[in-house]
């Protein structure tokens, strides 16, 4: 489709990430949180919709493959051990939305990539073009338990794993050339069997024939998001990212990621507006900045302290933190095989700001690492804006303190500010997730190489 005079200005992009009752550790305690969210369709139907109505670009799902809480102290006070598939629910959201993009967090490391293929494949098709993997590898001891392992693989290998099951998953989505499926009943040819292509992938980590039993989605690929910020992390982002979801303390850190990553893509023949780079933003909004500042306290308010050391130790690599005292500082630990780029992060907050065991738990109770913004409507559209025009962002994945509400406050107030400006769009470009966010097409490997302009 030709894009309108609106649609060729740049505009930022949002993503809703949902998280059963909220981003908030105690959000399930809010008295206006949907307490049993993590198994109820209604909730997610809800958001979703409320999300699509906004204009959001897409809901975006994380995932892990375990009860990720080995303490049952803390475990038992949090809403965090019950949670749909995310494949499964995204299905099933589809049929009540139709615009709004449905992307969903599937490990490399804990899943077979013609499984994977087959599953986003058709999903697309579902959706009418709709969705997005986020590919992770995951970092839980606890996820690598459930799976025949004795330990999480380490950090190096599970980048390495993952490059190739990208190869071998692009592979089958190309399995059917777009026009291969005639379906001609006069001929009584159903297939083309010219534009079926077998991908017969031997590599280190796997052995994949194929083809793909699906046809060649709407899209062409899902839209393929990635949320590592460590070094192998950028290197696998900048080869295959077409999203990244990425945690910032500050915006002189979004401004350096922002340029490193761009500047890695022209070695891999990309160009730059085909990548958008979303941080994490965790927005608290009222009417003044007093308002907003008391809703924060009462969350804050009803963090239990067992809660907040245990999320504080599982984002630290797993490292038991009970022994501390909790109001001293962040002891020094050692490097574990977790996930780098997030304990770098939490390290280096707690020792420019010097703080306690307390005061980060708390820092983090929200965000998890991710931008913290705790303001007017106004305030919050100032930085957002900022950090898109000034080389920080190309849009954002909006992290709701408890749901269905912050969200619901955050398309009520924030989005009409960003439209106001200029800087959101008040319609959808397109039917597609890909058509939303200004991103090309993905040419079949064996088709005659076409011009594919994004749109957007």
């Amino acid at each position: 489709m030709k894009p309108t005079q609106q649609q060729t200005k740049r505009q930022i992009k949002l993503g809703a990430f949902l998280m059963q009752t909220g981003h908030h550790i105690a959000a399930w305690r809010h008295p206006d949180a949907q307490a049993d969210a993590g198994q109820n369709f209604r909730h997610y139907a809800q958001v979703a919709q409320s999300a699509e109505r906004a204009k959001f670009d897409a809901v975006f799902f994380a995932d892990g493959v375990s009860v990720r809480d080995s303490q049952l102290a803390s475990l038992s006070r949090t809403a965090r051990a019950d949670h749909f598939e995310p494949i499964t629910l995204l299905s099933a959201l589809s049929v009540v939305t139709e615009k709004i993009g449905l992307i969903a967090t599937v490990s490399t490391t804990f899943n077979e990539p013609y499984n994977l293929a087959r599953k986003f494949a058709s999903l697309d098709h579902l959706s009418g073009g709709r969705s997005g993997w986020n590919l992770v590898t995951s970092s839980t001891e606890s996820e690598a338990l459930n799976f025949n392992f004795e330990r999480h693989p380490d950090h190096a290998l599970r980048y390495e794993r993952a490059r190739e099951f990208y190869d071998v998953v692009a592979g089958l989505w190309d399995s059917w050339e777009d026009d291969a499926f005639i379906r001609d009943k006069a001929s009584g040819v159903y297939f083309d069997p010219a534009k079926l292509h077998t991908l017969n992938h031997s590599g280190k980590h796997f052995s994949v024939r194929g083809p793909l039993n699906v046809a060649r989605s709407p899209q062409g690929w899902p839209v393929v998001v990635q949320a590592g910020a460590s070094e192998a992390g950028r290197e696998l982002a900048a080869q295959t990212a077409e999203v990244i979801f990425v945690a910032h303390q500050t915006f002189e850190e979004a401004q350096s990621f922002y340029r490193d990553v761009k500047g890695r893509l022209e070695k891999y023949g990309r160009q730059p507006d085909h990548m958008k780079i979303m941080p994490g933003i965790f927005p608290v909004i009222g009417r003044t900045q007093e308002e907003a500042e008391e809703k924060f306290q009462q969350l804050q308010d009803l963090i239990h302290p067992v809660v907040g050391l245990s999320l504080l130790s599982g984002m630290t690599g797993g490292v038991d933190l009970s022994p501390y005292p909790l109001d001293g500082p962040l002891p020094d630990l050692p490097e574990t095989n977790g996930g780098k780029s997030r304990q770098r992060l939490l390290f280096d907050l707690a020792q420019r700001e010097n703080l306690t065991l307390r005061q980060l738990y708390l820092r983090i109770a929200g965000a998890r690492g991710h931008q913290q913004v705790v303001g007017t409507a106004q305030s919050i559209a100032d930085q957002l804006q900022q950090w898109f025009e000034e080389g920080g962002a190309d849009g954002f994945n909006i992290m709701s303190p408890w749901l269905p509400g912050g969200l619901d406050e955050f398309a009520a107030s924030v989005i009409p500010e960003l439209q106001r400006r200029g800087l959101f769009r008040t319609e959808y470009e397109g039917s597609t997730l890909r058509e939303n966010l200004g991103l090309p097409r993905p040419v079949n490997r064996y088709s005659e190489p076409r011009e594919q302009p994004a749109v957007g």
